[in-house]
């Protein structure tokens, strides 16, 4: 209070309001505190809350279609809500560029990879072995096996070995390529060097990996843990978490503590553009829609009224180009495939041997290097072959035989139409007049008198002039008919 001086004065009693007032304030700022940190506390824990573990499957052959599929999953993983990704693998293998496609982007992933061969009687072969390489943590079902990692781009089997073997770093012997087949043993070096460096990065067994590569190796599940080719073996998925809990992964170059017991699983299925992407990407189908398509457009061109064969045949071979596109294509064949298709088409408007012929060998001979791999999974069927080949012949037949049929009927518009018709003299003075033909009035000449009434043959046109003759007389038969 102020006094009668003006200075400030505190009884007891003021201080004791002062002090009551002082408490409560304390006692408000503690208690916000608090709740600051607990929520605090909620926020921090919440996303741990919300952790889950995606699993995809990677199944049937490699193609484009699976490499975008993970490509997809893998950038849409947020490591503030999913703990790791499981690739389940069951491949034969398939194509290199997809593969390399989905090491890269498992290697640059911001969430561990877990690759996971199941289930039992499920493989990872080929393409398959190098992705399960380059996984964070390598696991197997019980029944499963991996390897036989020999690219097929070269040919199928390794050339044989020379006769006189090369001296390894050790002083023994190693059998080494035939000095004939430099290409094969160029790419194979390069697929022992690059699955040597994924098992180096993921500190698995490099010596065993050069094997599946040269000598086409496989190993069982339980053989490949006891070589330290894989990190477990687990016969489930929810087995496969618990294993690997606690586990240490590198990720991006940093250490990371798996915690993935008691998490959920959360199965991402492929969206209906990847789904459609993987039908066309087949090189049967992406085949049988380029052809479809070239001949939508033939129809369109040929009958320009027709609006459903142009419109269909321009979907179909657009969906076909883009998908011989992401396919490894040989240019040359698919020039000899659009060569023969245009042969043929000359052939059905100027019908010649030579250009039919020619279109039919051009075509077979581009459809077969068309594909640019020997991955038996990626190779063009006989059967679509000689579908369409008969397709072809069977549409050339049917034009040829149309043109035949036009050549040999008569002509039914033109001056050249009249010629043989028969016409009705109107009226005749020496050796021209006027006849009817075709219900019109024409001049006419000939060399004989006519009478009006008669009927004539036209027999030849000058301009507007015709020619005729006397028709000869019917000669009756003795029953009375002519």
């Amino acid at each position: 209070m102020v006094n009668e001086r003006g200075t400030w004065t505190f009884s007891r009693g003021d201080w004791y309001v002062f002090r009551k007032r002082l408490t409560r304030m304390m006692a408000a700022v503690v208690v916000l505190m608090a709740s600051t940190a607990v929520g605090a506390s909620e926020t921090e824990l919440k996303p741990a809350a919300d952790r889950y573990v995606t699993s995809i499957a990677v199944t049937g052959a490699i193609g484009p279609a699976t490499a975008k599929y993970v490509r997809d999953t893998l950038l849409a993983a947020n490591p503030q809500h999913v703990e790791a990704v499981i690739l389940r693998l069951n491949t034969p293998g398939g194509l290199a560029t997809s593969m390399r496609e989905i090491i890269a982007d498992v290697l640059a992933s911001p969430v561990p990879v877990i690759g996971f061969v199941a289930p039992a009687g499920a493989h990872a072969a080929s393409a398959g072995t190098y992705i399960l390489y380059a996984t964070h943590v390598a696991a197997m079902a019980p029944g499963t096996n991996l390897g036989a990692a020999t690219p097929v781009q070269i040919g199928g089997p390794l050339a044989p070995a020379s006769r006189e073997p090369e001296k390894d770093k050790e002083g023994g012997d190693r059998p080494s390529l035939g000095s004939g087949d430099a290409m094969t043993a160029k790419v194979t070096n390069d697929a022992v060097a690059f699955i040597r460096s994924l098992a180096e990065l993921r500190h698995r067994n490099a010596d065993w990996a050069e094997q599946a590569v040269r000598e086409a190796a496989s190993l069982s599940s339980l053989a490949a843990l006891d070589k330290g080719v894989i990190d477990l073996v687990a016969t489930s998925p929810e087995e496969l978490l618990i294993r690997i809990d606690g586990r240490e992964v590198e990720v991006r170059g940093e250490r990371r503590r798996l915690a993935t017991r008691d998490l959920t699983t959360r199965t991402e299925e492929p969206g209906w553009l990847i789904r459609l992407l993987g039908v066309i990407t087949n090189p049967n189908v992406a085949f049988i829609l380029m052809i479809v398509g070239v001949y939508g457009l033939i129809f369109e061109f040929s009958n320009p009224g027709a609006v459903a064969p142009g419109v269909i045949g321009a979907i179909c071979l657009v969906l076909g180009l883009y998908a011989l596109n992401m396919l490894p294509v040989d240019y040359t064949g698919l020039a000899l495939m659009l060569l023969g298709l245009a042969f043929l088409v000359a052939e059905a408007f100027n019908p010649t041997v030579v250009l039919g012929t020619g279109g039919l060998v051009a075509f077979l001979l581009g459809a077969l290097m068309l594909i640019d791999t020997d991955a038996p999974e990626f190779q063009l069927s006989w059967t679509v072959i000689g579908g369409a080949m008969l397709a072809s012949i069977g549409l050339l037949s049917l034009t040829l035989g149309y043109v035949w049929r036009a050549r040999h009927q008569p002509v039914r518009t033109g001056a050249s139409a009249m010629l043989g018709q028969t016409a009705e003299v109107l009226d005749w003075s020496g050796q021209e007049g006027h006849v009817l033909a075709f219900g019109e009035r024409w001049q006419a000449r000939a060399s004989q008198d006519l009478m009006p009434g008669e009927h004539v043959t036209i027999t030849r046109i000058e301009g507007l002039m015709l020619e005729v003759r006397r028709m000869p007389e019917l000669v009756a038969s003795p029953g009375g008919q002519p």
